[in-house]
């Protein structure tokens, strides 16, 4: 369900792929039967091809993946983090409009 510009990620990689990531990440908390998350799948695929090269784009199944969504207190889905520098910089709750999304990584950046 990820476009070529977003990257899955899971609990074993989320220190890498993640944290430790020169460029902000934005990280999608999502599940296969969430229709919100479904919603706002086009506007971060939008945006990971816009921002391609200053923000990585990611998602992480929630259903497959459930000790990472548990460390960030994550209830409800879709859930959208930004870190920066391994620190969770902004987060958005919800089915947003995509300009909310990309105020968000306009801070990071």
């Amino acid at each position: 369900m990820a476009g070529d510009n977003v990257t899955n990620v899971g609990d074993n990689d989320f220190q890498k792929q993640v944290l430790d990531s020169e460029q902000p990440v934005l990280v999608d908390f999502w599940a296969t039967w969430c229709a919100p998350c479904r919603a706002i799948a086009p506007s971060i695929d939008a945006l990971a091809e816009q921002y391609k090269g200053q923000v990585k784009f990611t998602k992480l199944n929630i259903d497959d993946n459930q000790g990472t969504p548990q460390n960030y207190g994550i209830r409800s889905i879709p859930t959208l983090l930004v870190f920066k520098g391994g620190q969770v910089v902004e987060q958005i709750v919800g089915a947003v409009p995509k300009a909310r999304i990309e105020d968000a990584l306009k801070k990071a950046l």
